[in-house]
């Protein structure tokens, strides 16, 4: 099962604000990179096929593939961790998550799935949410 990380979107209350970000990114001719203070000491266990889920508003939304994790400055007092992120946001199915700080691993037998494509008929992400709630989803 592969290993993940799960990580507070701050400043970000919906996914299209985060994918709006990427595009962003993209037109200044690199991939999305978030910036952290500490590097995951499982980075080999990440790059093999390894997301990054992101909490936007306290719930668990969406994700991204984990493509490069470095270190910059390594050993250095300001070292810091950028993990470059692939274009593509994923939905997934909406689960409560509550504050943290940084980044914590996210098991894949933990993960919530991610939902299929958001065609016409199915569920609003704000109608799953309260549907997983209430255990009728």
């Amino acid at each position: 099962m592969a290993l993940h990380l799960i990580k507070l979107c701050v400043g970000v209350s919906e996914v299209d604000q985060l994918t709006a970000w990427g595009r962003r990114e993209r037109g200044k001719g690199s991939p999305p990179v978030v910036h952290t203070r500490m590097t995951p000491k499982r980075v080999g266990e990440l790059l093999e096929g390894g997301s990054l889920y992101w909490v936007i508003k306290g719930v668990v939304q969406c994700r991204q593939r984990i493509i490069a994790i470095d270190t910059i400055d390594e050993g250095a007092q300001r070292s810091r961790c950028e993990i470059t992120l692939d274009d593509e946001v994923v939905r997934v199915a909406p689960q409560r998550r509550g504050a943290f700080q940084g980044w914590r691993y996210y098991e894949g037998k933990d993960v919530t799935p991610d939902l299929a494509s958001w065609e016409a008929g199915e569920a609003p992400p704000e109608l799953a949410e309260a549907l997983r709630e209430l255990g009728a989803w």
